[in-house]
């Protein structure tokens, strides 16, 4: 896959995922600038901390990251946070986080980035979303709900803006073996090693799904190969359903 010449926006670069993600862009000869809200020691070619909770942040992102880059054809909104609990067990520090990170800023960032690609010719934006979020499972309310707003957003986003030569697609994963899965299961006393080996026996596949499994998705919906689908919600679970 060549992406060179291209430019690229991945938010929550620290993370598994997003860093799966930035590795593969280079990688492919794609600029990429990362965002997230500590972005030290990562590799890529611009460099833009903040918090996405920050509404001006998410609304001059992509303006950003086209100046250091000079231009910007894919956005990544990766960035995500998982709020566990049905909705009485929900705070509003909870409900805020969940609806600023998993909603808000993808609408922002997305709001900004298209009009730059369509001055362009055109891009690609690819949002996570989740197979909670098409088929919710228990105890995820808010999680599930965010999920579920990104997906339509995506698909509604996907119909409005392909004339204008703008592929707007969503990876849905199930569970992924990143730092905020382990940290989680550590939070509920369970050592995280045996909680993802555990885990894993209830994928058909055998095993739950790395980071590199969801980035190289990400990087077919960002290439030619990938250049009738818009507006699709791709699942990547293994074959498993939610439960």
């Amino acid at each position: 896959m060549d992406l060179t010449g291209k430019t690229a926006l991945v938010t929550g670069a620290a993370g598994g995922i997003g860093a799966a993600i930035v590795q593969r862009l280079r990688a492919a000869g794609a600029q990429v600038a990362v965002a997230d809200r500590d972005v030290a020691g990562i590799a890529a070619d611009a460099h833009l901390p903040g918090d996405l909770l920050d509404a001006s942040y998410a609304d001059t992102l992509p303006h950003a990251a086209s100046d250091a880059l000079g231009g910007l054809d894919i956005v990544i909104n990766n960035a995500g946070v998982i709020t566990r609990g049905a909705v009485t067990e929900t705070t509003d520090p909870d409900w805020v986080l969940s609806l600023g990170v998993n909603v808000e800023a993808p609408f922002r960032i997305c709001r900004a980035a298209i009009p730059i690609m369509t001055a362009a010719g055109g891009g690609a934006i690819v949002n996570t979303a989740s197979c909670w979020g098409l088929r919710p499972g228990p105890n995820h309310a808010v999680y599930c709900m965010t999920k579920a707003a990104i997906a339509s957003l995506t698909q509604c986003m996907g119909m409005d803006h392909a004339h204008q030569g703008i592929r707007i697609n969503a990876v849905c994963p199930n569970e992924v073996n990143t730092p905020m899965l382990r940290s989680g299961f550590e939070k509920r006393g369970f050592d995280p090693d045996s909680a993802v080996a555990e885990l894993g026996q209830t994928v058909p596949l055998g095993r739950i799904a790395e980071p590199e499994d969801i980035a190289d998705v990400v990087m077919f919906l960002v290439s030619d190969a990938a250049r009738y689908i818009c507006g699709a919600l791709l699942e990547v679970n293994g074959g498993k359903p939610v439960a």
